[in-house]
């Protein structure tokens, strides 16, 4: 099983008037952590995954415990769930050592945007992210 894990820091500004993260902020630590995984998979060329566009398809979060500002950053686990030939699935764990704050999950495609459409996941592609798949969803747990 392989995880990326990206330490994402806890922004003052993330808070909201209840003293909690705000869930839009919640939103953009996934994106930096999809954004931090993808980057990964040829960093000397930049942003090869998905050059050509891509889209979200669809996004999930169950929101499980208040996180609150504070030093250090919070752990965001990153892997694939679902990998098809136009679509992956990217599920997340937002926690420390103590406490898991939200379970996610990200739909994306590939898009052609000089095209206007979608496109398949090219070999190289659907090869880097085979190596994080693990199928199971964090989405169904309920507390």
């Amino acid at each position: 099983m392989t995880r990326h894990t990206y330490p994402c820091p806890v922004r003052w500004s993330d808070m909201d008037a209840y003293g909690v993260v705000n869930n839009v902020s919640l939103l953009r630590y996934l994106e930096e952590a999809r954004l931090d995984f993808i980057s990964r998979m040829a960093p000397t060329r930049g942003d090869a995954f998905f050059r050509g566009g891509s889209v979200v398809v669809a996004h999930q979060i169950r929101y499980r415990k208040r996180l609150v500002h504070r030093r250090e950053p919070v752990d965001v686990e990153t892997w694939v769930s679902e990998l098809q030939s136009a679509t992956v699935t990217v599920d997340y764990l937002i926690k420390d050592d103590e406490s898991v704050y939200a379970t996610a999950s990200t739909t994306m495609a590939p898009f052609d945007y000089a095209a206007g459409r979608p496109r398949r996941i090219s070999d190289a592609e659907h090869a880097f992210l085979e190596k994080y798949l693990e199928r199971t969803h964090q989405m169904p747990v309920r507390t």
